[in-house]
């Protein structure tokens, strides 16, 4: 911390209860009193510096029944009785030094007292604001001269101290942010996303290496990018505020500025933070003292009610920058259940759902469940909050960087991710299906959740964002079966929201045997597994067939038809294989492939049973084998297969 000694004179001051003595040889013949403490003085040197101290002694009127001690009042002096007691000493050139903590008091009470250089040349004035050029270059002085201003309001606001340090603090962590981000202010952007999500959230931890100098940002920026977080979280909220709109108008980037935001929230707001409340802030008042723990709303309250809480929270939202992911969805979800909890304005709860809409591919299961804190609750979790939230996404239109993707792209997306084996190559549409599946799953054993609501949110997203609807059909099995009272209509007006053409092998298996299911439901669900096995006999067929040839030419008359998906996949494999081998099927493919026929045979012999099984006698085997074209294929892949 920067300091400077003034005065020359060794300690006479003696503190004896509330009261301050001045141990000279001369009597004291003024006694100035702030607030509870008295200093017995000698008027010369006050009358030597203070224009204030100089009028009040000569206007001074002893009383009739008084002695000839001279007694002033001074209650209103900036910085209290401390700043009057460092005053006083240097006046009387005793021995006081100045550092970050008192400078911005003792140059208030000086103002106060009128000590210029008219007096006295070197006034405290003059020390005052000399020392203070030097405490704002530098970056922690400046950071707690900020914080003394808070006891003496509105002088320091008149003196433009406090916007002399937000300026000084602005510049410090904007040159230190364009320096670690070459490039990117000028260009208005940022890093890349994924470099963003590292470590907690837009650089917050990731070890970055700062290039300030000349004293400008402490060594602990060694340690990230985001060294002044914590340094500004003890400023109060409309100090930091300025702070903030301050380093806006410098060119922050976003996303420093919304980490400094959430640093801050999270050290006040209850629940985004477990282990730290926002009534757990207190202020310390002394201007020298070296507490730093400040109340976010206001000086002297320890308790926050609820209504300071809401307005803390409004705040910080409308204080977050608009630049989309700059704060992660986490955060934002987080405030959104402080935000019901504290039953703040719809404007601010509208912002946050917003915002989240946004980058809801970001979100996590976990993090939506918002739990019912309305005053009329009906379901355990707010469907309607997710139901906005999903809206929001769905209407937003800048591509894949949004939430909304055609059906074209969706798809790509989709079988890239496939070949690629990676979830971040899915498109955000499909990433949001798959969360909106789970989170169906997790309200759907709520009794209270009517059929309406469960339908209108599975019915957000579009049947193309789902490769598999393995997700949507389970998420219909728990509420069927938490729901057993639904009617047959109903469950077949439920049922439609499941593509049955895009179940897994798995989900037909359990969907043909599931007695919750309605009839129809289970009839197609064999109806097009009975399809995808025709399609993928007749591949394998196809493949022995061509193995059998003299290269690639299937045999004439044919009509197999090229399987889709795995099958075609491994088909292709196959023939690539056998065109290096001079278009010869080795023997243990052949087993291979006789050995899969086998099996998928025996499962359409299965789901006859199944169709039986379900009290269909009219709908025959042959009739729906005809339906399918099964046993033609089967037929027509016999000679194939006994010619080899």
């Amino acid at each position: 911390m920067t300091t400077i000694k003034l005065g020359s004179k060794p300690e006479m001051f003696v503190l004896e209860g509330l009261t301050w003595r001045c141990t000279t040889e001369l009597e004291s013949d003024v006694v100035v009193e702030v607030g509870e403490m008295s200093f017995y003085l000698h008027k010369f040197p006050l009358l030597s510096r203070s224009g204030v101290l100089q009028r009040m002694i000569g206007e001074y009127q002893a009383p009739e029944d008084g002695g000839n001690m001279c007694t002033l009042q001074l209650d209103d002096i900036p910085g209290g009785a401390k700043a009057f007691e460092l005053a006083a000493r240097f006046c009387y050139d005793v021995k006081i030094e100045l550092n970050a903590l008192n400078v911005v008091c003792l140059r208030c009470a000086a103002e106060y007292l009128r000590m210029t250089d008219d007096y006295a040349e070197g006034n405290l004035i003059t020390q005052a604001e000399s020392f203070l050029a030097d405490v704002l270059a530098n970056w922690k002085d400046s950071i707690k001269a900020l914080e003394t201003c808070e006891s003496v309001l509105p002088t320091a606001e008149d003196l433009q101290i406090v916007s002399r340090c937000i300026t000084a603090l602005a510049s410090k962590a904007c040159a230190f942010d364009a320096a670690a981000w070459p490039g990117q202010a000028a260009a208005g952007g940022g890093k890349s996303a994924s470099h963003d999500r590292d470590g907690l959230w837009n650089g917050i931890g990731t070890g970055g290496t700062p290039r300030g100098g000349s004293g400008a940002v402490p060594s602990s920026a060694c340690s990230g990018m985001d060294w002044w977080y914590e340094d500004v979280s003890f400023l109060s909220l409309p100090m930091f505020k300025r702070l903030i709109q301050a380093m806006e108008g410098k060119g922050m980037r976003a996303e420093s500025i919304a980490g400094a935001i959430m640093f801050y929230a999270g050290r006040f707001l209850p629940g985004l933070k477990r282990n730290t409340s926002f009534s757990n802030a207190s202020f310390g008042g002394d201007c020298g003292a070296g507490s730093r723990s400040i109340t976010p709303r206001a000086a002297n309250v320890s308790a926050p009610s609820e209504g300071d809480q809401r307005y803390f929270l409004e705040e910080i939202v409308a204080l977050l920058p608009a630049k989309k992911a700059v704060a992660s969805t986490r955060f934002l979800l987080g405030m959104l259940r402080t935000a019901m909890l504290l039953h703040a304005s719809p404007l601010c709860r509208e912002n946050l759902e917003r915002r989240i809409g946004a980058q809801l591919e970001d979100a996590s299961l976990d993090d939506l469940l918002v739990p019912n804190l309305g005053y009329t609750v009906e379901t355990l979790y707010d469907i309607d909050c997710v139901q906005r939230i999903l809206d929001y996404f769905m209407s937003s239109t800048d591509g894949l960087g949004t939430g909304y993707t055609t059906p074209a792209v969706a798809e790509e997306g989709s079988l890239e991710a496939t070949h690629a084996g990676s979830p971040s190559s899915l498109s955000p549409i499909t990433i949001v299906a798959k969360l909106m599946d789970g989170y169906l799953a997790e309200v759907a054993p709520d009794t209270n959740l009517k059929l309406p609501k469960f339908q209108a949110l599975a019915a957000v997203v579009p049947d193309y964002a789902r490769p598999v609807d393995d997700g949507i059909y389970r998420a219909m099995d728990i509420y069927l079966k938490s729901h057993p009272w639904l009617s047959e209509s109903e469950r077949e007006q439920l049922c439609r929201l499941m593509n049955c053409q895009k179940l897994s092998l798995e989900a037909c298996t359990h969907a043909a045997q599931n007695e919750r299911l309605p009839l129809r439901v289970v009839v197609q669900v064999l109806f097009f597994e009975q399809l995808r096995l025709r399609t993928s006999i007749a591949g394998w067929f196809f493949v022995s067939g061509n193995a059998a040839g003299d290269g690639a030419q299937p045999h004439p008359g044919s009509t197999a038809v090229v399987p889709k998906g795995a099958a075609a996949g491994q088909a292709d494999a196959d023939a690539d294989a056998n065109e290096g081998k001079g278009g010869e099927l080795p023997a243990e493919a052949i087993t291979d492939v006789k050995a899969r026929v086998s099996e998928l045979e025996k499962e359409c012999l299965r789901m006859k049973q199944e169709i039986r099984r379900l009290g269909r006698p009219r709908m025959s085997w042959s009739l729906l084998g005809g339906k399918c074209g099964f046993g033609n294929k089967v037929q027509q892949a016999q000679p194939a297969m006994s010619g080899k």
